[in-house]
Formats: structure tokens, sequence, C-alpha cells
């Protein structure tokens, strides 16, 4: 591992984006089940993974929310 970027949303560790080897690609490695969806997907150029664990973590926030009556 070469480079890595932490994603945290809402104060909540998310995942990281990992630099491999080529300098090329980035992965991300999921650490919380509401984005496991977007784990060991690869990324190259400007993909912008951010905004899209970020979308599927408060979405699936949300839903759990409504699901138990929470605010």
């Amino acid at each position: 591992m070469l480079e890595s970027r932490i994603i945290e949303i809402d104060g909540t560790f998310l995942g990281t984006v990992i630099l491999e080897a080529d300098r090329q690609t980035r992965r991300f490695y999921a650490t919380h089940d509401s984005v496991r969806a977007f784990h060991n997907r690869t990324l190259h150029g400007s993909d912008d993974v951010t905004r899209q664990v970020a979308r599927l973590y408060r979405r699936s926030h949300v839903d759990r929310h409504d699901a138990t009556g929470e605010k």
C-alpha cells in the first residue's frame, strides 16, 4: 500500500481508498456494513467513490431509521 485516504461520513468510518503499486489504480476497502457493495471496487482516474459511498451510507442510514421509527 503506497497511499490511502480515509472515507468518513457524519463521523462514521466507512472505509479507505488505497493506491495500488501501479500508482494508477485505487481500490476501496469497505469497513462498514452499509457500504459493503463497494468493497474491493477498483477505481481509475477521477471516479468519485466518496460521493457514491456517502450516498449509499446515507440511504441505508435513513432506511434503517425509518424502519425503526427513530429520528
